[in-house]
């Protein structure tokens, strides 16, 4: 697929800009909310407001923003346990995303999923999953649901570089070629699965090359970049509108912090981190701004001082929330609201 034209310089100004600029406003304001909220997120861990596992987003904000600039409203969306940064790509409010990770009843997924498993139908949002690979054939199973009902509408299917392991992802990959099924799996590959290293536990290195085994359409992005991930999806999304069946899409980007809270990130060097961290895209899409005259910079002041607020409204509200009441306990567990199990 065809990566941006746009040859932008250290300071992020482009010869030739391929994308509007409120396209670019929306870039900046979509992954700034999304980096202070996960900066929020691993502060309020640190003070154990935040129970259980917590993944952050940090450096791969342009997979998700990139993406959802490109797709349409009725698209659906499903991802691993990394989820906090697609729902705010998508617009879920931030107050309930917050409420979640604090287990609270006003939570988005009622205070039952926590971190890893965001859900919101508002956006389409199908969750974030906690087993490693098993949103993979849950994504074929949303795509064949659309095309059976004919909507015209596309799922995006996310996992990590870890998941194409899994038998489950080849499966899944092969269903969805063999039907047509309009999805597009997105490997969002930032190097690590866990702590361990992709070369070390895969021949296959390049990992958009596994789909060559189905004959489906697979490419490389630049993750790092909104532009390549908007230009990317949109091209795939055109495909499978058009019933030529799915896609894969290797986005290659970077974690600037651990796998979760508990990682210290001993197995990467300092440079290699700071070398990624010369490629933020938050700050790519800053100097786009600022250099071809789109904001100011007291715009973009302004900017952040009211995602701090929005951020700082987030904790208060999820503070402030009660815990999800005793008699909660099996609903949303069974199919059967009178399953006979009765809590006094």
């Amino acid at each position: 697929m065809e990566k941006t034209k746009a040859k932008a310089s250290k300071n992020g100004s482009a010869s030739k800009l391929k994308h509007p600029k409120e396209r670019y406003q929306y870039w900046f304001e979509n992954m700034l909310l999304m980096r202070r909220f996960e900066e929020k997120a691993g502060q309020l861990y640190g003070q154990q407001k935040i129970k259980g596992f917590c993944h952050l987003y940090i450096g791969q904000e342009a997979c998700a923003s990139g993406a959802a600039s490109a797709s349409r409203k009725g698209d659906k969306w499903i991802t691993a346990y990394r989820d906090h940064g697609l729902p705010i790509a998508l617009g879920s409010d931030p107050k309930a995303l917050m409420a979640e990770l604090f287990a609270k009843a006003t939570g988005c997924s009622k205070g039952k999923g926590g971190s890893m498993h965001f859900f919101d139908k508002s956006v389409n949002f199908m969750g974030g999953h906690g087993i490693v690979g098993a949103q993979v054939p849950m994504g074929a199973g949303i795509a064949f649901s659309e095309k059976y009902n004919k909507t015209g509408n596309v799922c995006y299917c996310y996992m990590g570089d870890g998941a194409v392991r899994q038998g489950a992802f080849h499966e899944a990959l092969n269903m969805a070629m063999n039907w047509k099924l309009p999805v597009i799996f997105v490997i969002e590959n930032n190097g690590y699965a866990m702590g361990t290293s992709v070369q070390r536990t895969s021949n296959v290195t390049e990992l958009y090359k596994l789909g060559s085994a189905f004959d489906m359409p697979s490419e490389a992005v630049n993750g790092m970049s909104p532009e390549a991930v908007h230009e990317a999806f949109e091209q795939a999304a055109e495909r499978a509108r058009k019933g030529n069946g799915p896609t894969l899409l290797e986005l290659r980007t970077y974690r600037y912090k651990g796998h979760s809270m508990s990682d210290p990130s001993k197995y990467r060097t300092k440079e290699e981190l700071e070398l990624y961290k010369q490629q933020d895209p938050i700050e790519h899409v800053r100097g786009v701004l600022l250099s071809n005259g789109f904001a100011s910079e007291a715009d973009l002041e302004k900017i952040e001082e009211n995602i701090k607020q929005i951020v700082n409204e987030c904790v208060t509200f999820a503070e402030e929330s009660p815990y999800p009441s005793v008699d909660e306990v099996y609903k949303d567990v069974y199919a059967d609201e009178n399953y006979p199990y009765i809590i006094d």
